[in-house]
């Protein structure tokens, strides 16, 4: 049986990693509240951007815009993949990898140049690790990514794909479903081709009444319009992407630190009675080496 003495040392350091655990547990679950009410209201707003696009599409009007055609040839494709900066969030990081790897497989044998691109350290150091060449990196974007830094990255995108820089672009990222299930997906967001909404039998038939008749009243036209709101949608699309890959990471880590706090009580609980076993063993051989001594000075 193991010593009591380095058993009651093992069970200390097991409680202070419980300490370590049940904080970053904690500190975790008050992120993700954060990190969901954004995602909530990005995706009210998505969802109100992606009507209106839909709207003047079905409008009846003759409009155009180049992010909503597709490229019958691909040449130039892009993938962007969101991982996390830090670790201890279970297989979040490696969920995204593993799509990201087999998509970026898929998309060198398909098109011509492909580039890649990756937010997070922990992304970064994983396709180094495979040997794969990182085209740009970011680290700045944390559990609050802000739509002026996604901003930034969406204009050059739209840039490069208004001069036939890029034909595709591509997005791996952890889709929030819901608290209890986040989905490892690939997204295309370029081009954005007919942007589709929820799935509403009111307003299907409300639609399929007034399919040829404009609700709106353009001023000063349905294209300067369109012209703005398309880019408007792209943006916000992307922006919703490092949302839900926020929002996922701190749920995947806070399931991650509940557990390995449980499972440190666990381990304390062992090491309590194997503790006290040891303890009343040793302390059962003293009291015999005593009456052993005992017996000896009275012989």
């Amino acid at each position: 049986m193991a010593n009591a003495r380095a058993l009651d040392k093992r069970r200390k350091a097991v409680r202070n990693i419980r300490k370590i655990t049940r904080t970053m547990e904690l500190i975790a679950t008050a992120r993700f509240k954060k990190a969901m009410d954004r995602a909530s209201a990005a995706s009210a707003y998505t969802r109100q951007i992606t009507q209106l696009v839909s709207d003047l599409a079905n409008s009846g009007l003759e409009v155009t815009h180049p992010l909503l055609e597709y490229r019958e040839e691909v040449k130039q494709a892009k993938l962007l993949t969101l991982t996390a900066n830090r670790g201890l969030c279970g297989g979040y990081n490696g969920s995204v990898l593993r799509l990201a790897r087999k998509h970026w497989t898929k998309l060198t044998s398909e098109v011509e140049s492909v580039g890649l691109e990756v937010s997070g350290k922990r992304g970064i150091t994983g396709f180094r690790h495979t040997g794969i060449e990182i085209d740009a990196s970011f680290t700045h974007f944390d559990d609050q990514p802000t739509f002026a830094e996604v901003e930034v990255i969406a204009s050059r995108y739209l840039e490069d794909y208004k001069h036939g820089r890029l034909d595709r672009l591509d997005v791996a990222y952890t889709m929030f479903v819901s608290s209890s299930k986040q989905v490892a997906v690939v997204e295309t967001l370029l081009p954005l081709g007919a942007l589709a909404i929820d799935s509403d039998p009111a307003a299907d038939a409300d639609n399929n009444q007034s399919a040829g008749e404009s609700m709106y009243e353009f001023l000063p036209s349905a294209e300067s319009i369109l012209e703005e709101v398309v880019p408007a949608s792209f943006k916000v699309k992307l922006f919703k992407c490092f949302l839900d890959a926020a929002v996922s990471e701190q749920i995947a880590r806070m399931v991650a630190m509940k557990s390995a706090t449980e499972n440190a009580d666990d381990m304390i609980h062992d090491l309590s009675s194997q503790y006290n076993r040891a303890r009343q063993s040793q302390i059962t051989g003293e009291i015999m080496e005593i009456i052993g001594g005992v017996e000896a000075l009275e012989a």
